[in-house]
């Protein structure tokens, strides 16, 4: 049985296409909702619906953590995500594991398949470009299965192959707070959604910090945003993708 994670960005949506294409048929397309994705994934999950369909693949399961959003945890507990500390996997495992999980285990199909000795394989779209994020899991329910790498399918790849089936090619998925974005994506995601860095910028001043000074740990996006001259440099523009990146 195969459940494929889906990020709503390049690599899952390639990933899904060439399943198609190689004749492999996915039992479950899962997408687990932060609260905190940017309006261009929500549309891109919204559409892809008629594409599954019409493959003959299941439409698309949207889970969430219940009653909180990950924003909300953060106001809440004025701090910001935990990758801004360093806790490089924790957004990511309450926010996208823990609820898939969670669901999966209250799925039917899945128990019968336990119940029968099988383990359900999890597809996750890290492409051949990033073969250090992929991580043997260890589990008497669930195996991982990164089949871009098996594919030695890298970014390109994944660009190329939406392109072949006709499909648009979505904007890079994340939560629009990430500490991982780049100065540049700040400033788009500024250009493109102000309404979305304003609430950005609200965490950060609710947030009690003490270690770090802001969303960009050792800078404060309030600080980019009000003197963006003081960030064009290459080393603030390194790709440091958190555990729900799913390309761009």
């Amino acid at each position: 049985m195969i459940v494929v994670s889906y990020g709503g960005g390049t690599n899952s949506k390639a990933m899904l296409i060439t399943m198609k294409n190689k004749g492999i048929n996915p039992d479950l397309i899962i997408f687990a909702d932060t609260g905190g994705e940017r309006p261009h994934t929500y549309r891109e999950i919204e559409t892809i619906d008629d594409w599954l369909l019409s493959v003959g693949f299941p439409k698309l399961t949207i889970v969430r953590t219940v009653n909180v959003t990950l924003e909300e945890m953060c106001i809440n507990n004025k701090c910001l995500p935990a990758v801004a500390y360093g806790g490089f996997k924790t957004c990511s495992q309450r926010f996208k594991i823990e609820p898939v999980d969670k669901f999966l285990n209250s799925w039917q199909p899945a128990k019968d398949a336990w119940s029968k000795g099988y383990k359900i394989t999890k597809a996750i779209g890290f492409d051949a470009d990033e073969p250090q994020r992929a991580k043997e899991y260890k589990s008497d329910k669930f195996t991982n299965w990164f089949p871009l790498l098996d594919w030695d399918m890298g970014r390109d790849e994944c660009i190329e192959t939406i392109k072949k089936e006709g499909l648009t090619l979505p904007n890079k998925s994340s939560c629009f707070f990430c500490p991982n974005m780049r100065p540049s994506e700040i400033r788009e995601l500024k250009a493109m959604y102000p309404e979305l860095a304003e609430r950005a910028l609200i965490m950060e001043e609710n947030a009690d910090l003490t270690n770090i000074k802001g969303l960009g740990r050792n800078w404060a996006w309030l600080d980019l945003l009000s003197n963006e001259e003081m960030f064009d440099f290459p080393d603030y523009e390194k790709e440091m993708p958190c555990g729900c990146y799913d390309g761009d």
